[in-house]
């Protein structure tokens, strides 16, 4: 029953090994998903948030509206950090809950916690291994451009604003290289899988 944790920066291949893993048969619980969830119109934490952040950042339809928020935190560090303290916790405890029920359906199930903010967040959770999606940055800055759409100064701005690469290597006991092709990073992707379902 391992807990494996996987992180990646932005447009490093991360999501193309999440998938490929839950094809394999492994119970994939995707940290995006939950932030998205315990900020639904009507949670506790949005009412948090509101309070925090004032009524600008809740659409008229009573949801979070991310651009606005994003825009207050980004280059803030203490507006950052605040919002961390609000969110952190409530996605932590649901996010044990969801590894809990797994294991409770399936006691050999692999589960797998797809979740871009390791290093800020959770990197000192007892994880059976740490497994990172990792391409340069300047491969990760032509994907977002390329394939997302983004100009240059904003793709390099959303990659600034993430830990460097070399703090997410230094907490790897994998890393997946995704800089070449596809099909070499979902064999890659396939190796893992071999070994964790062998250990």
């Amino acid at each position: 029953m391992p807990l494996i944790a996987l992180t990646g920066g932005i447009a490093s291949g991360k999501s193309t090994i999440a998938r490929r893993l839950q094809e394999h048969g492994a119970i994939v619980v995707d940290a995006d998903e939950i932030v998205r969830e315990v900020q639904a119109p009507g949670s506790p934490l949005l009412g948090e948030i509101r309070a925090a952040f004032g009524e600008d950042v809740i659409e008229a339809t009573g949801t979070l509206d991310r651009a606005a928020l994003g825009a207050r935190v980004f280059g803030d560090q203490e507006a950052l950090a605040r919002l961390n303290a609000i969110v952190h916790p409530a996605v932590r405890e649901q996010s044990a809950r969801r590894f809990e029920q797994a294991f409770a359906a399936d006691a050999d199930a692999v589960v797998v916690y797809d979740v871009p903010l390791l290093v800020e967040a959770r990197v000192d959770d007892p994880w059976d291994m740490i497994v990172v999606a990792h391409a340069p940055a300047e491969v990760r800055l032509n994907r977002l451009i390329e394939l997302r759409g983004m100009d240059r100064a904003a793709a390099q701005s959303r990659i600034d604003a993430q830990v460097p690469d070399e703090k997410r290597l230094e907490i790897a006991d994998v890393v997946i290289d995704t800089s070449g092709s596809l099909t070499r990073t979902l064999e890659c992707t396939d190796d893992l899988w071999r070994r964790l379902v062998a250990a």
